[in-house]
């Protein structure tokens, strides 16, 4: 299932990030991995999410979302 596909209050484990590596490395910078969990918080228009990662919260755009695979 992929990230852009989560329901608001759900919580998810990264499995895969398929995203140009230094996109990649900059979310590992910022504490997502693979196995880190992924709570939702809000969904915004156009397909922003409003994540919580390791206690601090992060706007993810449509362009993340849908390449990050999670379970």
């Amino acid at each position: 299932m992929l990230l852009s596909e989560g329901t608001v209050g759900g919580s998810y484990q990264v499995q895969e990030i398929q995203l140009p590596v230094n996109m990649e490395k900059r979310l590992e910078a910022l504490g997502m991995n693979r196995g880190s969990s992924v709570s939702v918080l809000n969904c915004k228009g156009n397909g922003i999410l409003i994540v919580k990662i390791r206690g601090t919260r992060f706007a993810l755009g449509r362009n993340i979302t849908k390449n990050i695979i999670v379970r």
